[in-house]
């Protein structure tokens, strides 16, 4: 059974954000294996998480992210009913400091790296991810990722505040495809702010 987010908003907006994230675990079915490491760096309700988990087996391991104790106790809850508590850390603390909760050896050693941008479903809509905090997570991602590592954002545009932070994400990732750091693919539209598109990148 495929572990989706849970229903939100209107059914055009949940069938939009569902097919982002077929997309997104698509994309990354094809890169992740067994004993892989990942990061779900907005872990929320552990819907990614255990996606995540899933696919790297016992031999891999998940570190999922969150500032809000609610999303890592959903995470958890999640997680033990699929039996896969075991694969992976859990951690309270905000993406941009990923890595002072990492081993060392994993620089350049990641698989994968899934952010879901926004706030937390059926949560405090005002607890949203930062423009400034998602752009240094994304200077650690790129350190983290192994060449042919998956960087996957998966960003909504339409929430307060949601619309800053996908001009900031787009313009980085122009960035980088310039710099020829990622390879990315898009899926939706960037340019406009009514509803998800995502970007995958591929590090070179």
């Amino acid at each position: 059974m495929q572990n989706l987010p849970a229903k939100s908003g209107s059914p055009e907006s949940y069938d939009r954000n569902i097919r982002a994230t077929l997309k997104a675990r698509e994309i990354a079915a094809a890169v992740l294996r067994p004993g892989d490491i990942a990061i779900d760096a907005t872990a929320g309700n552990g819907n990614d998480t255990a996606f995540l988990a899933g696919i790297v087996g016992d031999a891999g391991h998940v570190y999922a992210f969150d500032i809000q104790q609610p999303a890592l106790d959903a995470t958890l809850i999640r997680l033990k009913k699929l039996n896969l508590e075991n694969r992976v850390t859990l951690i309270r603390a905000g993406h941009e400091t990923m890595p002072a909760h990492l081993p060392e050896s994993l620089a350049g050693n990641v698989a994968a790296i899934f952010f879901n941008l926004g706030y937390l479903p059926r949560g405090d809509e005002k607890i949203i991810t930062k423009p400034e905090k998602t752009l240094t997570a994304l200077n650690h991602a790129k350190k983290l990722l192994r060449p042919g590592g998956l960087l996957s954002l998966l960003v909504y545009p339409a929430h307060a505040g949601g619309a800053d932070e996908a001009i900031v994400v787009k313009n980085r990732i122009q960035n980088e495809i310039t710099a020829g750091g990622f390879n990315f693919s898009f899926h939706g539209d960037p340019e406009q702010t009514a509803r998800p598109w995502l970007a995958s990148g591929i590090s070179a």
